[in-house]
């Protein structure tokens, strides 16, 4: 049964890799003669399709899951699991959902190339460079921190041999973290249940292996700096969250938090990991949610607080929370797919369909509170 279970879940990602192909700009060197038009043409299919390969994700998902619980899936198991999941989700069209990778892309050109400062020259100041031609947010200046600067630079030398290199060097990049972070999870929490609750979750690894955003970078340097703490290794761990900031400098929040860690393991005192997890997702889970100040939510912006979610697992509401959101936030791609703009009611659909989940849940768990009450009484 597993044999087939993994066989239909290699088809399925493989369907999938393809599905994302149909998005290619025709002004993408080399990919750009598989432009077909899809996305453009047919809308009301590529949301069928992309719904329904959103949905048979997250079956397999559940499936997973569950099949740990029961101890059906064991840790070889989950490495062939892996291994076929970033096999095939490394070949995939990084632009399908968003065109993040370019701008990574672009603003290690601005530096590395044009040796120009990408925090106050942007690329669309470069007449002529190739990347205008299918770039979005060329007009911005970098918005990361200085080491995921310093770090587009590996990839971007690893590519001197043209753009598709390039391209996949930077996915490679992001794979590696991704990698880094679900070993450091096991290494975290030895529970193979938050391991598969991460490390197949169809948010993550569409947003990841995919689509290939930095956050993932972010997380792996935070969640090191956790466990660099429960090692007694302090200085180091001070180091790698300083990192973590300067990557994308979300992780600014978790400061009390982690200076309360430090204050901790100083005094040698005993430290409640699980309780610290819970309190880290929910102040990142808050951070989520005052995202749109700058601009919008955005759907890979759940890789800030899922890891410490399913890093305590027992903490019920947070994790349904979680689970969720994971659901509803892929559900905000569907509007812009349909109808081709960011602009009109489209802003409206996306904020309904990623929260009308969250408040059936949230509805649930009050009826249910308020229910127990007067059972009980």
């Amino acid at each position: 049964m597993k044999k087939i279970t993994f066989v239909f879940y290699s088809i399925l990602l493989f369907l999938f890799t393809s599905f994302s192909y149909l998005s290619v700009d025709s002004n993408i060197p080399i990919l750009g003669i598989l432009y077909s038009g899809f996305f453009s043409s047919k809308r009301e299919l590529a949301v069928v399709i992309y719904l329904t390969f959103v949905l048979l994700l997250f079956a397999f998902y559940i499936y997973f899951i569950l099949s740990v619980r029961k101890k059906i899936l064991s840790i070889n198991d989950f490495k062939i699991l892996i291994f076929i999941t970033i096999g095939i989700l490394f070949f995939s069209y990084p632009a399908m959902l968003s065109y993040d990778i370019f701008n990574y892309i672009a603003t290690s050109k601005v530096l590395f190339f044009y040796h120009e400062n990408p925090y106050i020259v942007m690329p669309i100041e470069f007449s002529g460079e190739p990347l205008l031609g299918f770039m979005h947010a060329a007009n911005k200046i970098a918005l990361y921190g200085p080491i995921w600067i310093a770090l587009t630079g590996i990839p971007y030398f690893l590519g001197f041999l043209g753009f598709i290199y390039t391209l996949f060097s930077f996915k490679l990049l992001i794979v590696l973290f991704y990698l880094g972070t679900v070993f450091l999870i096991w290494k975290i929490s030895r529970n193979l249940i938050s391991v598969f609750l991460f490390s197949l979750n169809p948010l993550i690894i569409i947003e990841t292996l995919v689509s290939s955003h930095n956050d993932i970078a972010m997380i792996f340097f935070l969640l090191f700096s956790y466990f660099l703490v429960m090692k007694n290794k302090v200085k180091f761990a001070v180091l790698f969250f300083l990192l973590s900031i300067f990557v994308k400098y979300t992780t600014i929040i978790l400061l009390p938090i982690f200076l309360f860690v430090i204050i901790i393991k100083m005094k040698k005192n005993k430290i409640k990991w699980e309780r610290i997890f819970h309190y880290s997702g929910w102040v990142m889970l808050i951070g989520f949610f005052i995202s749109p100040i700058r601009e919008e939510i955005y759907p890979w912006y759940a890789l800030w607080f899922l890891p410490f979610s399913f890093l305590a697992p027992n903490r019920k509401l947070l994790l349904s929370i979680s689970m969720v959101l994971s659901f509803g936030l892929l559900f905000r791609y569907v509007p812009f797919i349909f109808s081709g703009t960011h602009a009109g009611i489209t802003p409206l659909i996306k904020s309904s369909v990623t929260f009308a989940p969250l408040l059936i849940l949230l509805i649930y768990f009050v009826v249910k509170k308020v229910w127990l009450r007067i059972y009980y009484h």
